[in-house]
C-alpha cells in the first residue's frame, strides 16, 4: 500500500499495464492523478529515485472526483465529479515537465494530460463512468437518477439519456459486446439497458428490497463472457450480499455471500480462465472460468472464482475505512483496490492461483462478437500488378493498403492505437515479461513501516498445499474440446442449488455462494435448462438471447418451474417490461387442428402495473373494480410520466395496458379495446374484438393486438387506418407444436411474432403474406462468414428489429463459420444467401439503419468474391435510370433513404477491388453527370 492521505473513490490501470489513476478529493478541488506502476510492481524502482512516481496531476475538477475509467484503446481518460462535469483528458505532445499549479517546483509533472473535452448534462453529481467496447459510447450515471449516453466518436453529442431510476444512480457496467449496459441505484433496483433501443430489458428489485443504508457507490460488473452480471450491495437472509444475476433469464438464484457489511464495489478479471495444467501430464479438458473480486463497507475484500463454491482469497483489514474501487491488470495477474480512507494496494497473483487465461481464439470462441478478425479486404495477388487508371480509384487503394492493419477490430476508437497497446493485445509479450517480475515478489516492509501484501490462497488442492484452483472434484458437462468449439461457459451451473456445504480440503470461511431463499428450488431445473440432444454450441449461444428476450420465461422450457411459482400473480419485476409483457402462464399447446388455434390470455388481477420506457418513463398502474356504481363495476387506469398524471374510467375488468410515447391502449374483460392519447383522451370508441386478448403492443401511433384465437390486428390510430386486418396465425403456426413465446410492434408499425420452435415471422401488410426473418436452427447462419466485410464503424447499424429478433445468432456469420470443413464455394454461396435474406428481411421491417448497415456488408462481400453481375444489378438499381421517363417504375429512396446517396457509400467499396475499376469508372461518371444536371 502507498498513501495518498484524501479520500480516493476511483483507481483504473491503464490497459498497456504501465500506468494507472486515481481519483478523489485535491486540497480545494477534485484531484485526477496518473500514477507509474513501475514502482508498484518492483520494490527496486520504488527506491530509485531516477524513476517517477507520479506521472500527472490534474486539479480541474471543482469538486471531489467519483470515477475515473481509461478508454479500451488507452488513448483517453474519463473522470466524472461532485462538480457535475465529466471531462475527457488525452495526453499532449511531450514539451517537457510542468509544474502542478500551485504546488512546490519538486512536484513536476512527467506526463501531459489534457482536458479534451467537458461533457455538461448531468444537474447532480456525476458518480460513475463507463466505457463500452471498442469506445463507441461513454456513459455516465448521476444523483440526479439518470444515465446519459454519450456518442464517444462525436463528443459532445448525446445519444440518450436513461430515465427510470427513482434514486440516485451510482454504477454502471456494460456487457462485454456492447448489447446491453446495466446500471444500479439507491432506488434499490438494477436495471438492464438494450442499447439496441435505449429501452429497459429487465428490471430487477428482488435480491435489494431488504437493503437499508446506502453506500457511497455501487460498482456492479459484468463477466468477460458475458454470462453473468453481479451486484453491489444486495441481502439475503439479511446479510449483505453480491448478487449473481444469470444473464440467460436473468436469473437471481446465486449470490457471493460473507461480508459484514454491503458490498459496495465488484470487479470482474478481464480474462477468462481455465484450470493449470500440471507439466507433464496429459492435458484434461475443463470447463473455462472468471474470477471476480468483491470489495466492502466492512473493509475486506474477497476474491472468487467461478468454478470454486468459495473464495479463493479473503483479505481482512487491509484499510481503515471502506473500500470504494477495484481494477485488473490487463493480463489478469495484478489487482488495485482504492479505499475511503486515502490509500491504494496493490495485490498480485500467480497463475497457479487464477489458472490459465485463455487465449485470444479461445476467447473468440466463446464470444465471436467482441473481435472480429481482421478487417483487411484480401485480394489476389494476380491483380498486384494492374495499372490503375482512375485517379479516384488510386485514392481507395491507397486507403485499403492503409486500413490493412492487423488489428482491425481494436483499432476502432477515436483514433487509431498506438503502437504500445498493440504488442499486448497481439501476444502477451509485454506481459510476460511482467508476470515474471511479478512472481518474485513476497510480503516486507519498507524502511517507514508501509506494508507490501502477497495475498494467502485459501482454496487448496489435494496435492499438498500448493496453491492452486481446483474445482473440487466437480465434473462439469461441458467439455473444451477444442479453440473452435468452446461452449458459453457455465461454471456456476447446478451445483450450487443448495448452501454449500464444507468441502474436504479447502479450509472453511465465512463466504459461501448460496441461493437466495426467495426462489428456493428443489431440482436444479429452474438453475440450468436440460440441453436438448440436437442443440450444437451454437444454439446454446442462440438460447441465451431468445430468453433474454423473453425475459422471465423460463416458464417456457419446462412446466414444473411455473408450478414452483404463486399461480396467477407474475413476479414484481416482470410487471415492469418494457415492450413485450410475457404473462405466467404460457405453457399451452397448440394442437394441430387449426379449428383449435387457442394462444394463452392473461389472468385477470385485482391490480397491477406497468412501466413503458418511452422517452421519459411512464407508469400505468391499473385497479379492477375500485367500486360498483348502479350494478356496473368500474375499474381504473392511472397513467403518469415525470410528474404528469391522469387517470380514467372503464366498465369492464382490465386485463392488459400498454402504451408508447403517444398512445396507451387497454384491453378489457368484456372483450373491448380502447386507445387513449398520452393526455388522456380517448381516441376512437371502443374496438370490439373477436376473442379475448393475448398480447398487446403500442410503437409510436401504431396498436397490435394479438387475440386468443390467433388472430392479429395493427392499427395506425392516428390516421384511423388498420395496417393488418384480423389476419389469422395459421400459416405460421399450422402443422408445428409451437406457441407464441414473444410478439412485439416495431417504430414503423410492423408486426413480429417469435414462436417457441425458433422461428420469428413479421406480418407485411403490402404483401398480406407471412415472412420469415429469424429462424434459430438455420444451416445458413451456422456456416456464413463475412467477418472480412464487417467495418468497425458498421456496430451503430446493426441495431434495430432484425438484430432484436436474432440475437447471438447473427454474430455467427462473425464466427469463422464452425463448419471450417466446409469447401470454400459451398460456404461462399451460403454466406450470399445469407446476407441476401439479411437485406430482404430489414426492408421488410421497414429498418433503414439495418437496410444500409447489411446493403453496405453485401457490397463488400459481392466486391472480395468477385459477384460481378449482381454488383451491377445492385449499382443499376441504386442509380435507376439517368433520362427521366413516364414508363419507369424506379422509386428515388427506399426505407427513405436516397438510393443515389447510398450508391455513393458504395463505390468508394467496388473502388478498393482492382478487378471492378472499369464499373467502377462507369457508375462513378453516371452519378457525375447527374449531379452536374
Amino acid at each position: 500500500t502507498f498513501d495518498v492521505c484524501k479520500p480516493i473513490f476511483s483507481v483504473d490501470i491503464h490497459p498497456d499495464g504501465t500506468k494507472f489513476a486515481t481519483g478523489g478529493q485535491g486540497e480545494d478541488s477534485g484531484k485526477v492523478v496518473i500514477w507509474n506502476m513501475a514502482p508498484v510492481l518492483r520494490e527496486e524502482d520504488e527506491k530509485n529515485e531516477n524513476i517517477p512516481k507520479l506521472l500527472c496531476q490534474m486539479d480541474n475538477h471543482l469538486a471531489c472526483v467519483n470515477c475515473v475509467r481509461w478508454s479500451n484503446n488507452g488513448l483517453y481518460l474519463a473522470s466524472g465529479g461532485d462538480d457535475k462535469l465529466v471531462m475527457v483528458w488525452k495526453r499532449a505532445a511531450f514539451i517537457g515537465p510542468s509544474t502542478v499549479f500551485g504546488s512546490s517546483s519538486k512536484l513536476a509533472n512527467v506526463e501531459q494530460w489534457r482536458c479534451v473535452m467537458i461533457l455538461r448534462n448531468h444537474t447532480g453529481d456525476v458518480m460513475d463512468v463507463a466505457w463500452s467496447p471498442h469506445d463507441v459510447w461513454l456513459a455516465s450515471c448521476s444523483v440526479d437518477n439518470t444515465i446519459a449516453i454519450w456518442n464517444a466518436r462525436k463528443f459532445p453529442e448525446i445519444v440518450m439519456t436513461l430515465k427510470g431510476h427513482t434514486g440516485l444512480v451510482k454504477g454502471l457496467t456494460w456487457d462485454p459486446v456492447g448489447k446491453y449496459i446495466a446500471s444500479q441505484a439507491d432506488d434499490h433496483s438494477l436495471k438492464v439497458w438494450r442499447t439496441m433501443d435505449w429501452q429497459l430489458e429487465t428490471n430487477i428489485t428482488k435480491p435489494f428490497s431488504e437493503c437499508g443504508g446506502t453506500t457511497h457507490v455501487l460498482r456492479l460488473s459484468w463477466s468477460p463472457d458475458g454470462q453473468y452480471l453481479v451486484s453491489a450491495h444486495a441481502m439475503n437472509n439479511s446479510g449483505p450480499t453480491a448478487q449473481i444475476i444469470e444473464r440467460d433469464g436473468w436469473k437471481t438464484n446465486m449470490d457471493f455471500v460473507g461480508h459484514r457489511k454491503a458490498v459496495t464495489v465488484v470487479k470482474f478479471n478481464p480474462k477468462i480462465f481455465k484450470k493449470k495444467q500440471k507439466n507433464g501430464s496429459t492435458p484434461k479438458p475443463s470447463c473455462p472460468y472468471c474470477c471476480c473480486a468483491v470489495g466492502s463497507k466492512d473493509r475486506s475484500l474477497s476474491v472468487w472464482l467461478t468454478s470454486l463454491k468459495r473464495p479463493l482469497v479473503v483479505i481482512h483489514d487491509l484499510f481503515d475505512k471502506s473500500i470504494m474501487d477495484i481494477t485488473w491488470t490487463l493480463n489478469g495477474l495484478g489487482l488495485l483496490v482504492c479505499s475511503m480512507d486515502g490509500t491504494v494496494a496493490f495485490l498480485d497473483f500467480s497463475q497457479d492461483e487464477l489458472g490459465d487465461p485463455l487465449n485470444e481464439e479461445e476467447k473468440n470462441a466463446i464470444h465471436q462478437n467482441i473481435y472480429g478478425k481482421s478487417l483487411a479486404i484480401t485480394m489476389g495477388s494476380q491483380l498486384s500488378s494492374t495499372i490503375i487508371e482512375n485517379p479516384e480509384m488510386l485514392k481507395y487503394q491507397q486507403e485499403r493498403q492503409g486500413n490493412q492493419n492487423p488489428n482491425g477490430a481494436q483499432a476502432s476508437g477515436p483514433e487509431n492505437q498506438t503502437p504500445k497497446l498493440t504488442n499486448v493485445l497481439n501476444g502477451e509479450s509485454l506481459e510476460d515479461i511482467r508476470k515474471n517480475l511479478l512472481k518474485k515478489q513476497v510480503e516486507t516492509r519498507t524502511a517507514d513501516g508501509r506494508r507490501r501484501i502477497t495475498p494467502l490462497c485459501i482454496a487448496q488442492l489435494d496435492t499438498g498445499g500448493t496453491a492452486a484452483v481446483n474445482s473440487i472434484g466437480m465434473k462439469s458437462n461441458l467439455l473444451l474440446t477444442s479453440a473452435s468449439k468452446i461452449e458459453p461457459m457455465k461454471a456456476l451451473d447446478s451445483r450450487f442449488t443448495e448452501r454449500s456445504k464444507a468441502t474436504p480440503g479447502v479450509t472453511s470461511v465465512p463466504l459461501t455462494i448460496g441461493i437466495t431463499p426467495l426462489d428456493r428450488v428443489k431440482d436444479s431445473s429452474s438453475v440450468k435448462e436440460p440441453k436438448g440432444k440436437d442443440e450444437t454450441s451454437s444454439d446454446s449461444e442462440d438460447k441465451i438471447v431468445v430468453k433474454s428476450m423473453t425475459k422471465r420465461k423460463g416458464e417456457m422450457e419446462g412446466a414444473e418451474v411455473v408450478e414452483k411459482r404463486k399461480k396467477g400473480r407474475p413476479r414484481k419485476d416482470a410487471k415492469m417490461m418494457p415492450i413485450s409483457q410475457p404473462f405466467p402462464q404460457v405453457t399451452f399447446l397448440l394442437s394441430k387442428d387449426a379449428s383449435l388455434l387457442k394462444l394463452p390470455t392473461p389472468s385477470i388481477q385485482k391490480s397491477f402495473s406497468t412501466q413503458v420506457s418511452t422517452d421519459g418513463v411512464t407508469y400505468l398502474e391499473v385497479e379492477n373494480e375500485v367500486s360498483v356504481v348502479s350494478g356496473s363495476r368500474l375499474s381504473q387506469l392511472k397513467w403518469s410520466r415525470e410528474g404528469r398524471e391522469w387517470d380514467t374510467l372503464l366498465p369492464s375488468r382490465i386485463i392488459i395496458a400498454t402504451g408508447s410515447s403517444d398512445v396507451v391502449a387497454v384491453a378489457c374483460e368484456d372483450r373491448t379495446l380502447s386507445v387513449f392519447t398520452a393526455c388522456g383522451r380517448r381516441l376512437i370508441p371502443s374496438i370490439m374484438l373477436p376473442a379475448p386478448m393475448s398480447a398487446l403492443h403500442c410503437s409510436g401511433h401504431f396498436v397490435m393486438a394479438l387475440t386468443a384465437s390467433a388472430t392479429l390486428s395493427v392499427w395506425d390510430v392516428q390516421k384511423q387506418t388498420a395496417l393488418v386486418k384480423n389476419e389469422s396465425l395459421n400459416p405460421i403456426l399450422s402443422g408445428t407444436e409451437a406457441t407464441v413465446s414473444q410478439s412485439f410492434l416495431t417504430r414503423q408499425g410492423v408486426a413480429v411474432v417469435s414462436l417457441s420452435n425458433g422461428k420469428t415471422y413479421c406480418f407485411n401488410s403490402s404483401l398480406e403474406t407471412w415472412n420469415l426473418i429469424a429462424d434459430k436452427q438455420d444451416s445458413l447462419v451456422q456456416c456464413t462468414d463475412f467477418r472480412s466485410c464487417v467495418s468497425s464503424q458498421d456496430a451503430l447499424g446493426s441495431m434495430g428489429p432484425l438484430a432484436l429478433t436474432q440475437g447471438r445468432n447473427l454474430s455467427a456469420g462473425r464466427l469463422a463459420s464452425r463448419l471450417s470443413s466446409t469447401p470454400h464455394h459451398l460456404q461462399q454461396g451460403m454466406t450470399l444467401a445469407f446476407l441476401e435474406k439479411q437485406l430482404a428481411s430489414a426492408l421488410i421491417l421497414l429498418s433503414a439503419s439495418e437496410y444500409r448497415h447489411w446493403l453496405l456488408i453485401y457490397a463488400r462481400f459481392l466486391v472480395n468474391e468477385g459477384y460481378e453481375l449482381r454488383l451491377r444489378e445492385l449499382c443499376q438499381d441504386l442509380l435507376g435510370p439517368v433520362h427521366k421517363s413516364s414508363s419507369s417504375s424506379w422509386e428515388t429512396t427506399v426505407l427513405g433513404l436516397r438510393k443515389r446517396d447510398l450508391l455513393t457509400e458504395v463505390l468508394p467499396v467496388i473502388g478498393q477491388n482492382l478487378r471492378f475499376q472499369r464499373l467502377f469508372t462507369e457508375y462513378q461518371d453516371q452519378l457525375e453527370l447527374l449531379r452536374l444536371k
